[in-house]
């Protein structure tokens, strides 16, 4: 992986879409406890296919296929502990792969037409604890493990992601103070390493969990390893006040990834709702104009809400995100 100081971020402001959302699209079965990562191992040209698609939408971040691939999830499917260790490591570090080759195909197409590639990093996704449970628990946090143990979860995946090309790693749809706490436990095991931590939140104020979404950006703006706090796979409504309360508490790097603001109805197992990514690309101006400083799409957003972001974001001045850092800090001097 990059190493943390020498990290350079300058350009990045467009993260990609949902990934399963369009492997589900593109007729994938993500039933697996695995989920998405099932599908590194059996189809892994349609992860690629998706990474180009949000590339060629104007992404200038890809997440890896890796957010739910855990030993747990390969002990899950019938491999004995050894074998399911091995094959969790071999999955997370195929993900990378991927990634950089659809960054790689897509910086040759773009010079074969004789246009210049931007930038495009690569994000390792790790999803929280809950994640690998598989049962939902990524929402609220209220898991039955000891702070010990999340921190070995959390090792044992870094650990892999760290032998990669990722430029960073990203822990996603992290439900609670708790376990972003236990994440950062275990980045400090490898103090080269920069991360991002993005929390889900269940209103305009709090995690998952219940915790204030203050009290995450104060733990993060303390941590030298994480280079920005994010909220993702949350309602869009929630995000512009989620942000503006972030804003006074942290000078980091704030990303928000909402999902498209369709509805999960348990009972159905659907999703109800209508999704406009004309209105998603209006509402990341605000966002923007709100401090955001990385935005993209979570669950049921595709490329079509990635080129709508664009779209918004156009034209982007290169100062906004630093005054609003220098901002943020005399406001936080104002009110300690």
């Amino acid at each position: 992986m990059t190493a943390r100081d020498g990290l350079d971020l300058t350009g990045l402001r467009v993260l990609d879409g949902g990934l399963a959302t369009e492997l589900e699209r593109a007729g994938c079965d993500l039933a697996s406890p695995l989920w998405s990562g099932e599908v590194l191992r059996t189809q892994p040209e349609k992860v690629l296919a998706v990474h180009r698609s949000y590339l060629e939408a104007g992404a200038d971040c890809l997440l890896t296929a890796s957010y739910q691939v855990s030993a747990m999830g390969f002990r899950e499917i019938g491999l004995d502990a050894s074998a399911a260790e091995q094959a969790a490591r071999t999955a997370i570090q195929q993900s990378v792969a991927l990634a950089e080759q659809a960054r790689r195909e897509y910086a040759q197409t773009e010079s074969a037409a004789g246009r210049k590639s931007r930038p495009i990093w690569i994000a390792g996704s790790l999803g929280a604890y809950g994640a690998a449970l598989h049962n939902g628990a990524e929402f609220h946090g209220r898991y039955d493990v000891s702070h010990a143990a999340l921190v070995d979860f959390h090792t044992e995946r870094i650990e892999a992601m760290r032998e990669t090309a990722a430029d960073f790693l990203a822990f996603e749809t992290v439900p609670s103070l708790a376990d972003a706490e236990a994440i950062l436990d275990a980045l400090a095991r490898f103090p080269d390493l920069a991360a991002y931590i993005s929390f889900t939140c269940r209103d305009g104020s709090h995690t998952g969990h219940g915790e204030p979404i203050k009290e995450c950006a104060r733990l993060l703006d303390a941590a030298q390893q994480a280079i920005a706090l994010g909220i993702n796979c949350t309602a869009p409504r929630h995000i512009l006040p989620l942000i503006r309360k972030v804003r006074v508490v942290t000078g980091k790097r704030i990303a928000v990834y909402p999902n498209s603001g369709e509805t999960w109805v348990g009972e159905t197992r659907s999703w109800a709702g209508t999704s406009d990514p004309h209105a998603f690309g209006d509402m990341a101006h605000q966002w923007r104009d709100a401090g955001a400083d990385w935005i993209g799409g979570c669950c049921r957003t595709g490329p079509e809400h990635i080129r709508a972001i664009v779209r918004g974001l156009t034209p982007f001045p290169q100062m906004h995100n630093t005054k609003a850092r220098q901002l943020s800090r005399a406001t936080r001097s104002l009110t300690k």
